[in-house]
This record gives C-alpha cells, structure tokens and sequence, in this order.
C-alpha cells in the first residue's frame, strides 16, 4: 500500500494544503489538537471531492443505463460468435461507436476518487511514522498525532502492535474496537449500496451476464473493504466510510428522482407523479415534464409501467402532451359541458347522440308510418299483376262515357283494400307468427 501510495505523491501537497485549511477552520471551534477538528476536516476533504465529481457521477449514471439497454445486443453478439473472440470483440466495439457508449464510463467516479484516497493515506502514513508531508509542519504533525477519534489515533491501524499504538497515546483496545465498528460500517453501507441499485434500480425485463456480475459485486466489494480495511488508518477510515455514505445517499436521491426505466424505482415514481399530476391538473416543475415528455415520445416503445400511467391519464380525464404538460381531454371537457357545467363547447367534440322515440302500440302492430308507406308503394308496384286489375283494364271500353267512370270508383276503392289485406298476408308469412298472439302491454308512454 505504501508503494502504490508513493506513486500519488504529487497529488499530496494539494490535498494536504485543503485539510489545513479545514482544520484551521474547525480547529477555532473545537480546538486545534482534538479529534472533531481533523476528524471534520478529512469529511469536509471528502464532501469537496464528491462536490467536484458530481458530473462524472452523472455520466456514470448514463452510462450503466446505456450499458443495461445494450444488454441484449450484445447477448446476441456473443451467441453469434461464441467461437470467434476476435470478430467478438470486433462487433462489441462496433457496437459502442455506434451508439456512443463507454464500457469504462461507469468506473470514472472511483478511478477519478483513486489519487485522492492514496494521497490520504499517504499523509496519514507520514503522521503515524512522524514525518512532515506536505504542508504538514512539525506544529502541525504534533497536534494530529494527539488528535483522537473515540480513543483511537487518527494514523492507528487495527493490526498495528500494541507498542506502536502506546506510542501515539492510546491503548490496543480502544484502537482495535473502532476500527472494527468502522470497517463493519464501511462494508455495510458499500454492501446496501450495490443492493439498491440491484433490487430497485435495474430493469427486470432484461435477464443478461451483466446482471449476474452486478450481483456478484455486491457481494464481493464489502468483502474486499474488509479485508484491505484492517491496513487501513483511522483517517483513512473515516474517509472512505464518509464516501460511502455520500454514495449512498447520493444514489437514494437517484433512484427517488430519475429511476431506470423498467425498474420498480420507476414504478413507484409514476404511481407519486399520477397522483401529483391528478391532484393539481398539471405537471408541476421542469424535472416532471422531462419525464413525462420522455415516456410520451416512446409511443408504442413504453413498457408496462408507463402505459399504466398514461392509461391513468386518460381515466382521470386527462391527456399528456409532446411537450411534457398535462391538459384536460376532449372527452372530458364534453362531457362537462354535456353536464352544463361549463358553457364553451371545444372544438371537434361531437354532438350528444339522441335516442329513437318509442313507437305506439297500433304504429308497432301496422309497421309503422314508414312501414306502412312502403307497402302501399309496393302493392301499387304489383297492381298489373292481380286477376282483378286486368280484367278490369281490358272489359272497360276506351271511349267510356264519365258515368262509367264515375261507378268504377268504388271498385278501386275496394282494390285497395285489397291491395292492403294482401301485403299485410305477405307480411305475416314473411315473419309475424301464425295462430292468436299473446296480447301485448300497453305502452307506458
């Protein structure tokens, strides 16, 4: 550790001039020799570093979801040339450039974290061994070394002896035992860290080799932090535990606010925005109309949770729109003013659909007025025909005297009602039934 620190030594002086700084700071508060002044000023050291690593934060964040959306492209590269590993890997490159993803993107927080933490605990290592490093001075390797931390010195490791820890003015115990509950700490916050971004963050659709190596991590890193935390310092210790509590925190915040879509962090997002969203009638701030914006543009492309929620919409009367806002729907603005609720009809809303009138007993019975029209036409349309009509037509003289004419009248008269009891007899052959009918009841109209 000592040899791979000495190779981030030109990083030392920077970071060794920003904890001075800090302790001059909490050392007027505290005081310069107690442990809260150095203590506070290796966390303060750490908040600086993550402050100025939040954009990789973010590009790593990109990057894993890009990385987890590649997944079945690159599952079907491997299948295809699982017995060639140069046209393998030929492809996979291929396959980055072309939708400009980074394999090494989701590890720049930690390589970029790297220096920092050896040119720590390089520092620290200079203060345990008594020599000044940095902008250290001897007054102030004086005042670190009678710094402690619940009992224990800031430069002790759980496996140093116990004249060596005599020597900074503790005892083995008090060492031993805080090392210990921090290392426990620091396991334990990497391990629920990887945790939540496996049980809450990660698309479930989507079964590949990256998911089992992601659950692998999680239980490897916490392992790793305890067996390389026995060499580490005190101070060492509490930078690294307070890094991953930033992490964990930080990525809580992530999952809370920007989940993966697919992800059960999503689900439980969408179901909060539905309710925010059909509570005030609109999309409240920028971030939400991004996310909404986002799931509209999908189309057919969303998965079950986003359609659930665009179904919502709809029910609620609402509709999402390609700029991300919430409007109400046609549907729901016609039905209002339907109710007379509102007076201002919008455009393209169809007109209320009116409901036939019930028909009268004797309309029913004689088919109806229009009914009835078409049978006259037809039995007028089959008038040459009937037995009667002809003889008629043929018996009666052309050059008839008006008398005549004026007696045939009650003739047509009665071939009329002929002509009606006819078309009423194909009717009732055609689909009334035959025999006496129940009688029906009367109309409550």
């Amino acid at each position: 550790m000592d040899t791979i620190a000495s190779l981030f030594s030109f990083i030392t002086w920077p970071v060794s001039w920003v904890i001075v700084q800090f302790h001059k700071v909490y050392g007027a508060i505290f005081g310069p020799d107690t442990g809260w002044a150095w203590g506070l000023s290796i966390v303060s050291l750490v908040i600086l570093i993550r402050i100025c690593l939040i954009p990789l934060f973010v590009k790593q964040i990109k990057a894993t979801r890009a990385m987890q959306t590649l997944q079945p492209e690159m599952k079907k590269i491997q299948e295809r040339y699982k017995n060639d590993k140069q046209r393998q890997s030929e492809e996979m490159m291929k396959l980055y450039k072309e939708t400009g993803t980074n394999p090494l993107s989701s590890c720049l927080p930690i390589l970029a974290q790297s220096p920092f933490f050896f040119a720590l605990y390089h520092v620290l290592n200079g203060i345990a061994t008594g020599k000044t490093i940095g902008v250290i001075d001897d007054q102030l390797l004086a005042s670190a070394r009678k710094a402690h931390i619940f009992g224990a010195p800031l430069a002790a490791k759980f496996m140093d002896s116990s004249d060596k820890v005599a020597a900074l003015g503790a005892s083995l115990t008090d060492v031993r035992v805080v090392t210990a509950v921090m290392i426990v700490l620091m396991s334990f916050s990497q391990f629920y860290t990887q945790r939540q971004l496996m049980t809450k963050n990660v698309d479930t659709t989507v079964k590949t080799p990256f998911m089992q190596q992601q659950k692998m991590l999680m239980y490897v890193f916490p392992v790793m932090f305890a067996v390389f935390g026995i060499n580490f310092p005190v101070g060492v210790l509490v930078y690294w535990l307070t890094t991953n509590v930033w992490t964990m925190g930080q990525q809580m915040y992530v999952i809370h606010n920007n989940p993966t879509p697919g992800s059960k962090a999503q689900a439980a997002y969408l179901e909060r925005l539905y309710k925010h969203v059909t509570h005030h009638g609109k999309t409240r701030n920028r971030r939400e109309k991004a996310i909404v914006k986002a799931i509209v543009v999908k189309g057919r492309d969303r998965n079950e949770f986003e359609r659930k929620f665009i179904n919502g919409l709809n029910k609620a009367g609402l509709a999402a729109q390609t700029d991300g806002s919430v409007v109400k729907s046609e549907a729901a603005v016609a039905a209002q003013s339907e109710d007379g609720t509102t007076t201002t009809a919008t455009a393209g809303t169809a007109p209320r659909r009116q409901q036939p009138k019930r028909q009268t007993k004797a309309q029913r019975q004689s088919g109806g007025p229009k009914a009835a029209g078409a049978g006259d036409a037809g039995a007028g349309d089959a008038e040459p025909e009937t037995p009667s009509t002809s003889l008629s037509k043929s018996d009666e003289p052309q050059d008839a005297p008006p008398a005549a004419a004026g007696k045939s009248a009650p003739k047509s008269g009665n071939d009329n009602r002929s002509k009606a009891q006819s078309g009423q007899r194909s009717k009732a052959q055609s689909g009334q039934r035959k025999g006496p009918q129940r009688p029906k009841s009367p109309s409550k109209k």
